[in-house]
C-alpha cells in the first residue's frame, strides 16, 4: 500500500450534485481538497448523445452487476465519470414544495418530517440556481414555493411544435410551465452539470487535487472508532492511503452506503457510523412512467426537457391525496432515461437499422410521469459477498397509476379538439415504468435526523458516531419529492459546506 504524503483539509468522495458543488463551496475559501472519483472524464462523444446508438449499446452501465430483489443479477443505469450522474440527468432542476419539508399525507401514508423548513433551504436553493446557471420565470408553475427573486436567465426558445402543443394544453384547462433548466453555453454540451459548476472551477485552485478512476474501497477509523483516519482507494490496481481532517461521502445513494457497509470494524460491526442500523435502508425511487404521443409532423427527436404540468401535483377532482408531476421528456434519441424504459421502442430497437429508429422517434411526443415514494426500511442496499444486492418493492403505486391515467385523458382530450393541429389519435398511448437499473433519482439510504436512532447524520450533515465524517449526497434525504431531487441535493450540499467550512 502507497501512503500519501500529504495531509488534506477535506477527502471528498465522488463527483455529482453532491460532491462537484461542495468542491465549488470549499474552493472559494482556500481549504486544501482531494477529489476522489471513481471514473474519470466521461467522453465528448457520450456527453448530451443524441443518435439511434442511444438504443443499442449500454454506454452509461459501469461493468458491474448487482443482485435485484429477485436475486437475479442487473446492469444498473449510472455514470462513474467527472460529474456522477449529473452528466445524464436532462438539467430540470426544480424546488421542493413547503408541505414537502414537514411530511405529506399520501395515498398510502405520511411522508417523515425533515426537521428543518422550506425557509433553511431557500436561500440555498437560490445560491444552487445561481451555481448551475438556472433558466426559468419565476411563478410560472403555481405550486411552486415562494422565492425572492426571479431566475438567473430566461428560458431558452423550445421548438415551435411544442409552443402549439403547450396552447393546446391550455385549452383543456391546463397550465404548463417552462421546466426550469441547467444550461451552459458550450455548443458540444449545453446541458449544465456538477462537471462544469462543480469540479472545473475547483480545478483551477492550486490546493485542489483530483483524482480520477479512484475507488473508494474502505474507510479506516482510530480505535476507539470515532474518527476516520485514513481513505482506502484502489488505483490502477494499486492500493493507496490518503488521510484528512474532515471526510464526505458523495457517492450517491447506493455508492455511500457500500462504502460504509464495506468500512464494518470492531466497534461498527453492521457497518461504519450504522449503529442506528439505517445505512443501506428506506431506499426510494420517484416512480417514473413514460407516456407517448403520436407528432402529426417529423420532429428532430434531439431537443431538451421544455415543459411541466403540477395540475395533479396534490390531487384532483376525484381525490384529495397527491398524484405527482408531469413533464415533456424531450427528443426521444436524447433522453438516456427512455432509452432505458421505452414503451414499444425497446421491443424494437434491437431489429431496426438506425433510420427506422429515426423514424419511430421523429413521430414521438414523450411525457413522464412521477409520483412521490414513500421511505420503507425493508427497500435496502446490502452486501451480498462482495457485490450489492438491491431490495426493492414500490409503493404509493396507486397514485402513480390514477396520475399516468389522468394524463391520458388529457392527451386524449387535445387530440380531440380540432384546434390541435401538431399531434394525432392513436388507439393506444404506449407507456413504459423505468425499472430498478434506473438508480440516478434514487435517495434516501444514509437519510439525516436529530435523532441517532433513527438516523445516519445529524442535520448538518454530521454523521452521528463519527465526527470528522459528513454526507453530503441523497443519501441523506428523509423522502422523495414528486420532482427530481438535484436541486435539494446541491442546495442542501452548499448548505452542509458553511458548517463544515466552520470545522476547519
Amino acid at each position: 500500500m502507497i501512503i500519501d504524503d500529504n495531509h488534506y483539509d477535506v477527502i471528498l468522495v465522488g463527483s455529482g450534485a453532491g460532491g462537484g458543488s461542495l468542491l465549488a463551496s470549499l474552493t472559494s475559501a482556500g481549504h486544501s481538497v482531494l477529489l476522489l472519483e471513481r471514473g474519470g472524464a466521461l467522453p465528448e462523444s457520450d456527453q448530451n448523445l443524441a443518435e439511434a446508438d442511444l438504443f443499442r449499446k449500454e454506454r452509461y452501465h459501469p461493468a458491474e452487476k448487482w443482485f435485484g430483489t429477485d436475486g437475479d443479477p442487473f446492469s444498473p443505469q449510472m455514470v462513474h465519470a467527472i460529474g456522477g450522474n449529473t452528466k445524464i440527468w436532462g438539467g430540470v432542476l426544480e424546488r421542493m414544495r413547503e408541505q414537502e419539508f414537514s411530511g405529506v399525507k399520501l395515498q398510502e401514508g405520511l411522508t417523515p418530517d425533515w426537521e428543518l423548513r422550506y425557509a433553511d433551504l431557500a436561500p440555498w436553493y437560490e445560491q444552487a440556481e445561481k451555481l448551475y446557471h438556472v433558466h426559468g420565470v419565476a411563478g410560472a408553475d403555481p405550486t411552486a414555493p415562494a422565492r425572492e427573486g426571479p431566475y438567473t436567465a430566461a428560458p431558452r426558445p423550445v421548438e415551435l411544435f411544442l409552443i402549439e402543443l403547450r396552447a393546446a394544453l391550455e385549452r383543456q384547462g391546463l397550465h404548463p410551465y417552462d421546466l426550469p433548466l441547467s444550461w451552459s453555453d458550450s455548443a458540444v454540451d449545453p446541458t449544465g452539470d456538477a462537471e462544469l459548476f462543480g469540479v472545473n472551477p475547483g480545478r483551477a485552485y492550486p490546493r485542489v487535487t483530483v483524482k480520477e478512476n479512484a475507488r473508494v474501497v474502505q474507510l479506516h477509523v482510530n480505535p476507539s472508532g470515532q474518527e476516520v483516519r485514513g481513505v482506502e482507494v484502489d488505483i490502477a490496481g494499486q492500493r493507496w492511503l490518503f488521510r484528512g481532517h474532515q471526510v464526505v461521502l458523495a457517492a450517491g445513494a447506493i455508492g455511500t452506503p457500500e462504502i460504509l457497509l464495506r468500512s464494518a470494524t470492531e466497534h461498527h460491526a453492521r457497518g461504519l457510523a450504522n449503529g442506528s442500523d439505517q445505512v443501506g435502508r428506506n431506499l426510494m425511487k420517484p416512480q417514473l412512467t413514460t407516456i407517448l404521443q403520436l407528432a402529426a409532423a417529423p420532429n428532430s427527436g434531439r431537443y431538451p426537457r421544455s415543459h411541466g404540468i403540477t395540475d395533479f401535483y396534490w390531487g384532483d377532482k376525484n381525490v384529495d391525496f397527491p398524484l405527482g408531476s408531469i413533464q415533456s421528456g424531450g427528443g426521444v434519441l436524447q433522453d438516456a432515461l427512455f432509452a432505458e424504459s421505452p414503451p414499444v421502442l425497446s421491443l424494437v430497437a434491437k431489429l431496426l437499422p438506425d433510420f427506422g429508429i429515426e423514424q419511430l422517434a421523429s413521430r414521438s411526443i414523450t411525457w413522464w410521469a412521477i409520483s412521490a415514494v414513500r421511505p420503507d426500511p425493508h427497500n435496502r442496499v446490502l452486501l451480498r459477498g462482495n457485490q450489492l444486492q438491491v431490495h426493492y418493492t414500490p409503493n404509493n403505486r396507486e397514485a402513480h397509476d390514477r396520475l399516468v391515467y389522468r394524463w391520458i385523458d388529457c392527451l386524449k382530450a387535445v387530440e380531440a379538439d380540432p384546434l390541435t393541429l401538431v399531434t394525432k389519435a392513436a388507439p393506444t398511448h404506449p407507456r413504459g415504468e423505468a425499472p430498478l437499473s434506473v438508480i440516478g433519482g434514487a435517495s434516501g439510504t444514509c437519510r439525516m435526523g436529530s435523532d441517532p436512532a433513527t438516523s445516519v447524520v445529524n442535520l448538518e450533515g454530521r454523521c452521528h458516531e463519527v465526527h470528522n465524517l459528513w454526507i453530503v449526497d441523497a443519501s441523506a434525504l428523509p423522502s422523495c419529492p414528486s420532482v427530481g431531487i438535484g436541486l435539494t441535493v446541491i442546495a442542501n450540499a452548499l448548505r452542509i459546506g458553511e458548517v463544515l467550512k466552520a470545522s476547519l
